[in-house]
């Protein structure tokens, strides 16, 4: 397991729209020298899930946290909010938690810059980064937030940029050599595979 001050807790949607950003962040995420965590790396059915979110975000100093999310389901009619409670989560932690607990320090997303003053204005005040639904630009956030906690030097956006294209391009390959379907992959299949190329490609 890495060290807390290592681990980055990713809070954001899981579904096929938004698999573009998230691939690019947890790649990013990798690229810059920190473990993405997320509630997908674990699948206990005896343990009750928020407990399980709790439990990551004990174990991370840094967070990235997607509130972009914010629309009526077209179905149920009412709008997700898991993204809010795990922010939520994180911000009680760092202000009621001791020691290390006190160090936490997260990255607030937006696909607009001031959007979320209309949907949660408690948070007001707290530097919100837009992402714009662009995966290019989100690994560009994430990477100038990450350089702020790095011990080392860091590439630039643009670089981690032709990285993940590259990567994109090996991904197939890489996936025959496990005997992994792309299409299938799961979370811990595919930082297995963003590890193994990073160990190569560094």
């Amino acid at each position: 397991m890495a060290k807390y001050s290592e681990n980055v807790f990713i809070n954001c949607p899981f579904d096929a729209a938004y698999k573009p950003l998230f691939d690019a962040i947890v790649f990013a995420v990798f690229d810059c020298g920190f473990v993405a965590r997320c509630a997908l790396e674990e699948d206990d059915g005896s343990q009750i899930r928020v407990q399980r979110i709790f439990g990551i975000i004990r174990q991370c100093r840094l967070s990235i946290h997607d509130l972009s999310r914010v629309e009526v389901d077209r179905s149920t009619k009412l709008p997700r909010f898991n993204m809010p409670l795990e922010l939520g989560a994180f911000l009680g932690a760092k202000h009621f938690g001791a020691g290390g607990q006190k160090r936490k320090a997260c990255l607030i997303l937006d696909s607009e810059r001031y959007r979320y003053q209309k949907f949660i204005s408690d948070i007001a005040g707290q530097d919100i980064k837009a992402h714009e639904n662009n995966p290019r630009t989100v690994i560009r956030v994430v990477r100038d937030w990450l350089r702020t906690y790095s011990r080392t030097s860091i590439p630039s956006g643009s670089v981690i940029w032709s990285r993940y294209q590259i990567f994109g391009d090996d991904l197939p390959l890489l996936c025959e050599e496990l005997r992994l379907n792309p299409k299938e992959l799961i979370f811990n299949d595919y930082v297995l595979l963003v590890s193994r190329w990073l160990k190569i490609n560094t």
